[in-house]
């Protein structure tokens, strides 16, 4: 994806809580557009291979999770994490996770991730199709800035990861407020 392009338009599949309803599992579907969660806003989307794999549940949600406020200092309205898996794991790796600040998209269908053209084939450790980690800065539903993992194919033997972390972003972010400036 280039700055500039527009993210595409999907409807993705959400479990929200409501509390009129009885039981130990007090939630309902909900459809979100990618208008409900870009629109209007300068957000972070970031992507990842899964929920409750290592790299994305030890460095990066925790990583954008605990640097919230400094992407709030720089005119960010909301972080979002996404990724190749349905709502019912996205909303419990979050709550395991103990994180407050990010929101989960749930890209169960990989629709979005297609479109981005950031699906591979995670085949090789028995995944299926996945997306390829990256980051974005998504300003009124428009790449604003890219940030994606080097060496994107199905099957990759490693999983890299550098360009798309928090820290990374953030200096992107910090360079530009001084070039904006001088």
């Amino acid at each position: 994806m280039k700055p500039g392009i527009q993210v595409p338009n999907v409807t993705f599949k959400t479990r929200v809580r409501d509390d009129s309803i009885e039981g130990n599992n007090p939630f309902r579907w909900e459809d979100k557009t990618s208008e409900d969660f870009f629109k209007g806003k300068r957000v972070v989307l970031f992507s990842l291979p899964g929920a409750f794999t290592p790299t994305c549940s030890t460095y990066q949600l925790p990583g954008f999770e605990n640097n919230f406020a400094a992407f709030q200092e720089h005119g960010i309205d909301g972080i979002y994490c996404l990724s190749v898996n349905d709502s019912f794991v996205m909303n419990k790796w979050k709550e395991m996770q103990g994180v407050e600040n990010i929101d989960v998209i749930p890209d169960g269908s990989g629709e979005f991730t297609r479109r981005m053209g950031m699906l591979v084939a995670k085949d090789n450790l028995g995944f299926g199709a996945r997306s390829w980690r990256y980051a974005a800065i998504v300003n009124d539903g428009q790449i604003e800035a890219w940030f994606e993992e080097p060496g994107i194919s199905d099957n990759h033997g490693d999983d890299p990861y550098g360009v798309s972390s928090p820290e990374t972003v953030l200096e992107y972010l910090e360079n530009q407020k001084k070039t904006e400036a001088a």
